[in-house]
């Protein structure tokens, strides 16, 4: 069952079909050939029960949010305020680089609404201070990636659907992990930069740090906004999410005037577009992992995996490494739709808290997405950058085993993930 499952899944994906196309197919097939006596129709059933769920209501207007700021000067000013602060230390540009995607990424949620408008802003000033291209490529697809970990994030949304876990302890546990990595970003970019004599630029006055501030905080209340608004229940993910569209527009075209009332109507139809292929994946996914617990592929596959009584620390193990192999391939919500639901009853069995879990998830989903041979955002990053497949793999290394260090981290110390709730 298993074998024809997973040759039928890949089988789609080589020849070119759509990856919900594979998600729904691959177990109708195994379905009908296992199980003649199921009735079909409930498969339509699964369509909705996939897409229902309320927290699914923060994806789209998350990603308009980043849509907006994106379309408007927001990422613009954020660099003008980091630069003016870290920009006259070694590695100044490049933790500006950093720090800017972390805080743009606990604006947007998105790691390629990152790329696209911290990347194409900082790169040309990285090759004028005397970075390698490859170097630049690499720091920033990496750095994106951040934004997976920094709440809002789509990715911590996806998990905690499928898991039942509180969004916001999710969104909460992930901002220690989060200013962790970057943390550990900024240290290696300040040796890079010191090692091979890359200049620094002069230290701004303070007259410039004051208008840098002054033109930026507004877009900093943000993510206080989302976070506050959420830690003290003032408001839900969802109303938060709704909340953050109201203020990006609010910035963007009553403060910053970077565009008109009458631009929204294209923003709207880049996230409908980005949000249709998200909700056909959940959807698609819903179906496979529907097929899949009622084959009770999840217990046959702790027997054969992990034993009969695996340890916690066995379960996270093997988790890290399932996550980062299928991420490899595909992107990381399908691998959340289908891993979790045959990952977390051997987590909860074990004692493991599903927040730690979905922290564990995530990092290894952003471990995964800059993993050649197929991870995502290599891809992203050769059409971003009108970069050559290779050019954007010759950059990524530090930063990946730094990513993987901090994987191992999070695995033996759960108070990374934790010590916020």
């Amino acid at each position: 069952m298993v074998p024809l499952l997973l040759i039928l899944l890949f089988a789609f994906l080589i020849f070119g079909f759509p990856l919900f196309v594979g998600l729904i197919a691959a177990p109708l097939t195994v379905a009908v050939s296992y199980f003649p006596a199921l009735d079909i129709s409930m498969v339509a059933q699964q369509f909705y029960v996939g897409v229902s769920s309320q927290a699914l209501m923060a994806v789209p207007m998350f990603i308009l949010a980043a849509d907006v700021m994106g379309a408007g000067q927001t990422a613009k000013r954020l660099l003008e305020l980091i630069d003016s602060w870290v920009g006259h230390f070694y590695g100044g540009l490049a933790i500006t680089a950093e720090a800017t995607c972390t805080v743009f990424g606990a604006l947007s949620g998105s790691a390629m609404a990152t790329m696209v408008a911290i990347g194409k802003t900082m790169r040309p000033g990285l090759l004028q201070s005397g970075y390698k291209d490859s170097h630049i490529v690499g720091m920033l697809v990496n750095a994106s990636n951040i934004a997976f970990l920094i709440p809002p994030s789509v990715v911590m949304i996806m998990y905690c659907v499928v898991s039942g876990t509180s969004v916001a302890d999710m969104f909460i546990a992930g901002l220690v992990p989060g200013l962790m990595i970057f943390a550990m970003f900024a240290i290696f970019d300040y040796i890079y930069a010191r090692k091979n004599k890359i200049p620094t630029k002069p230290r701004a006055t303070w007259r410039e740090r004051g208008r840098a501030v002054k033109r930026g905080i507004l877009a900093l209340g943000l993510p206080v906004l989302i976070l506050g608004t959420i830690y003290t229940g003032f408001a839900s993910p969802t109303e938060a999410a709704a909340l953050s569209v109201l203020y990006a527009l609010f910035l963007e075209i009553v403060v910053y005037k970077s565009f008109s009332i009458k631009q929204i109507p294209k923003i709207a139809y880049s996230t409908a577009a980005v949000s249709a292929t998200v909700f056909i994946l959940i959807a698609a996914g819903q179906i496979f992992s529907w097929v899949i617990t009622y084959a009770n592929l999840p217990a046959m596959l702790t027997d054969s995996v992990m034993g009969s009584n695996p340890s916690a620390l066995v379960i996270l193990l093997i988790t890290s490494l399932f996550f980062f192999i299928a991420c490899m391939f595909v992107d990381c919500v399908p691998v959340i739709l289908i891993l979790v639901p045959i990952i977390l009853p051997m987590a909860t069995a074990a004692g493991i808290n599903p927040v730690h879990l979905g922290i564990i998830a995530t990092v290894q989903s952003c471990i995964g997405s800059v993993t050649p041979p197929f991870g995502a955002n290599i891809f992203t990053a050769c059409v971003i950058f009108e970069k050559k497949f290779m050019e954007v793999v010759r950059g990524i290394w530090p930063y990946l085993i730094i990513f993987i260090v901090f994987a191992l981290l999070v695995v033996i110390f759960p108070q990374i993930s934790l010590c916020l709730l």
